[in-house]
């Protein structure tokens, strides 16, 4: 289940669309992608909702791999 990640900005909520694929326990965000390759823009999206949620980790999972070890890549900011 995606969870909505609403933006907050000067004080009036904003619903911009932003979804996170996996969040647990308030500490680690996954992102989740079955794709060929993975792009900037994955990157860019899961520091995106890393920031605005607060979290400090975060994993992006792209299952289309022969070897899901190859496949996932961690993110701290």
């Amino acid at each position: 289940m995606e969870l909505p990640l609403p933006v907050c900005y000067k004080n009036v909520l904003l619903d911009c669309g932003y979804r996170i694929d996996l969040l647990v326990s308030a500490d680690l965000i996954v992102e989740i992608k079955s794709v060929e390759t993975l792009q900037p823009i994955h990157q860019a999206q899961i520091l995106t909702y890393m920031r605005l949620a607060k979290i400090p980790i975060g994993l992006l999972i792209n299952f289309n791999v022969t070897k899901l070890q190859n496949g996932i890549k961690r993110f701290v900011v």
